[in-house]
């Protein structure tokens, strides 16, 4: 039990992903109570094996073919599983989502075919985070998104967390009680939308509050879509946020890809891949990644769309591939399209599909990401307002000695006319007057400041500035589904709007004077995400924040 006698009884292996020159190996191997047997998480897939007995190296086995391994081996769910774990008495347990598992394995040898394992559903009631309160924003300028409306001098009234009205100063009525805020001299813009957004918190025990969340919130991303997370952490830190747990824009997710390790065999096998994020994660939406050729990727978005799954998915470097799933359906494609210039074929294709292209800029492809020439001619590193809601280390990684790398990767100083991004911001400009949808996705390159990049590297290919804040809102929410709910200022909606000090309609980069953000009718103030209405309540501060230590030298800090 000290691990001085540690021993390597098995190693247990999978099927052989594509692209990948080795089998997936286990990533939990846990030996039975009595020796005998192993129970391995193998991808999402829990397998129980016989331990052979053997002299000499370790053993490998292989689960791909359970039928043929060389020792017994038996796969013990179609849907996936996750933490599995013995219990003293050899069974076997796990969960997924929110349910848990418990198979009997001397019960499932006796009963063969018809033995099936013990479903425990998890239910967990709270209360959703709703304010309470009537307030008015007034006199500043609404781009209320519907169409070009733009009310100067407006009213614009919350109710609780809903958008109650919106007008004129004076033509709109509420409640003498209602609280006025005096705006005027700004723009109010609907919340921001990030359809492809990276804020993976500490995996394993949770924070009580991810940086990465406040610093989203305080540049007016109110809404985020993450298109892969690895884990299913998220999930319950998006629980987290919906009860007011935590402070953090609204987290939506795929929850981890569908990749091909899945080796989906037919119509009925998607079904049960994808029941893990209908029924068990509920997700709403998933990503296809990678995951086979194109007789396996149409299983998957057929199932998706009886259960009533959102698919995205990316092309991975192949233009072919993009337009296979534009034809075939896709409701939305991740990354640019590894070609530029697009031309009217490509363009009235992605248009007349009506699928959302998220083509994440600051990471382009075909020359150095975008994301560098904002880090080498800003000066992110003393931003003060990033450095409030950013660990210094996070901040120093990112942001010095940035010329070390001479890929088109995370590093490297570049001359202008290497970068490809205004290129791409080209299709994204021709693709948006065709009438097609096209999101903002700062793929989490850097947190908040990152996402207003991402727009001005989009608008750099001379997109309208109407265009663009269109792609920043409404173009994005309904590129995730949530259109009824996002994406403009008009009564019934959420109320989710950032009320910035500049004008985006007459400079882009305007979209970076937030005052103010308002999310789920809580209002923050934008430096400091302090709430002041409906309630008061001063954020509590982060690790980083205080002060430096006393008597330590600058120099060995």
């Amino acid at each position: 039990w000290d691990g001085t006698d540690e021993q390597a009884h098995v190693q247990v292996t999978g099927l052989r992903e594509d692209g990948r020159a080795e089998p997936v190996r286990a990533t939990v191997a846990l030996i039975s109570p009595d020796e005998r047997r192993a129970l391995a998480l193998v991808d999402n897939s829990v397998y129980v094996l016989e331990v052979p007995v053997v002299g000499g190296e370790t053993p490998t086995v292989s689960v791909a073919e359970p039928a043929s391994a060389s020792v017994p081996v038996r796969k013990l769910t179609e849907i996936g599983g996750q933490f599995p774990v013995w219990s003293q008495d050899g069974q076997a347990h796990w969960s997924i989502g929110n349910a848990h598992f418990i198979y009997d394995i001397a019960d499932a040898v006796l009963q063969g075919a018809a033995y099936t394992a013990t479903e425990i559903r998890v239910n967990v009631d709270a209360e959703r985070d709703i304010p309470d309160g009537f307030g008015v924003l007034r006199g500043g300028r609404v781009v209320t998104m519907r169409g070009h409306e733009v009310i100067e001098n407006g009213d614009l009234v919350v109710q609780g967390n809903r958008i109650l009205a919106v007008g004129r100063r004076g033509t709109v009525q509420f409640p003498d009680f209602a609280r006025i805020f005096d705006v005027s001299g700004t723009t109010i813009v609907p919340g921001f939308v990030d359809t492809h957004a990276h804020m993976r918190p500490s995996y394993g025990v949770h924070k009580t509050q991810p940086w990465t969340y406040l610093a989203n919130l305080a540049y007016g991303v109110t809404t985020t879509r993450d298109p892969q997370t690895s884990t299913t952490d998220v999930l319950t830190y998006g629980d987290l946020v919906e009860t007011g747990a935590i402070v953090g824009p609204r987290i939506y997710s795929t929850g981890p890809g569908v990749f091909s390790a899945e080796q989906i065999e037919d119509l009925d096998h998607a079904r049960n891949v994808l029941s893990r994020y209908s029924d068990y994660y509920d997700t709403k939406t998933i990503k296809m990644y990678l995951s086979g050729n194109r007789q396996q990727r149409q299983w998957i978005l057929m199932a998706a769309k009886e259960q009533e799954l959102l698919p995205t998915t990316e092309g991975g470097l192949d233009m072919r591939y993009n337009m296979e799933m534009l034809i075939d359906g896709y409701p939305g494609q991740e990354h640019s399209f590894p070609v530029y210039p697009i031309y009217r074929d490509v363009v009235n294709l992605v248009a007349e599909t009506g699928s959302a292209y998220t083509p994440t800029l600051l990471v382009s492809y075909g020359g150095p990401f975008g994301e560098n020439y904002f880090f080498t001619r800003e000066n992110p590193h003393d931003d003060q307002k990033l450095r409030r809601f950013t660990p210094h280390e996070v901040i120093d990684g990112l942001t010095r000695r940035r010329g070390e790398g001479v890929d088109p990767g995370p590093g490297g100083w570049f001359m202008d006319d290497e970068y490809v991004f205004q290129d791409h911001a080209v299709g994204v400009k021709s693709i948006v007057e065709a009438g097609g949808r096209v999101g903002v996705g700062s793929h989490g390159q850097l947190q908040g400041l990152g996402y207003h990049w991402e727009l001005w590297a989009m608008h750099s290919g001379g997109l309208a500035e109407h265009d663009a804040l269109r792609a920043a809102t409404i173009l994005g929410a309904e590129a995730i589904g949530l259109d009824e709910d996002l994406g403009t200022l008009e009564p019934g909606k959420l109320a989710d709007m950032v009320v910035l000090s500049g004008n985006p309609l007459d400079d882009i980069r305007h979209t970076n004077s937030v005052r103010y953000v308002m999310k789920n009718g809580r209002l923050y103030d934008g430096e400091t995400l302090d709430e002041f209405w409906p309630r008061e309540q001063v954020l509590e501060a982060l690790g980083w924040q205080s002060d430096e230590p006393d008597g330590v030298s600058a120099g060995i800090r």
